[in-house]
């Protein structure tokens, strides 16, 4: 399996969810008890929905386990690329057709939050932007068309 690339941020984040997760074992083995109790478990619903939680709860743990096992930990704060927008780089853009001003932080796919203006490095703005550095014109194809953004700031935050 290839490096995950994770920022020093998203890595914990993902360390603590499989604290979460791994807390939660023992409700989920009582409730599994608790609804065999109740007979049948054949049609017992609270024990398929209590073995299907068991089930998603240990894939996710699997999936956060096999990341953080082949993560690359950027510590985005120690990067000295030069101006260029790279991983963990926070890119302030202007909408050259509208005006519109936004702030996205390149970060791993499992760290993407568009609302929280997190962009994932794998999403077409993010590939668009890597390399470039404030003053630069980038062109994106998006699902509205394609929009021109003009890089007015770089930071490594």
């Amino acid at each position: 399996m290839s490096k995950v690339p994770l920022t020093a941020r998203g890595a914990e984040a993902l360390r603590e969810e499989l604290k979460r997760l791994k807390a939660q074992r023992p409700e989920i083995s009582a409730a599994i008890a608790t609804a065999r109790e109740h007979g049948d478990i054949k049609e017992n619903a609270e024990y398929h929905a209590a073995k299907e939680q068991q089930g998603l709860a240990e894939a996710r743990i699997r999936d956060i386990e096999a990341k953080l096992s082949n993560a690359q930990i950027i510590e985005v704060d120690k990067i000295n690329a030069g101006g260029r927008v790279v991983f963990g780089a926070t890119v302030h853009l202007a909408n050259i057709d509208s005006g519109v001003e936004t702030t996205y932080r390149l970060v791993g796919e499992d760290e993407a939050d568009i609302k929280s203006g997190l962009l994932s490095i794998a999403s077409p703005i993010a590939r668009a932007l890597v390399g470039k550095e404030a003053g630069d014109v980038v062109e994106v194809i998006t699902p509205s068309g394609q929009q021109s953004y003009e890089i007015t700031d770089v930071e490594y935050v």
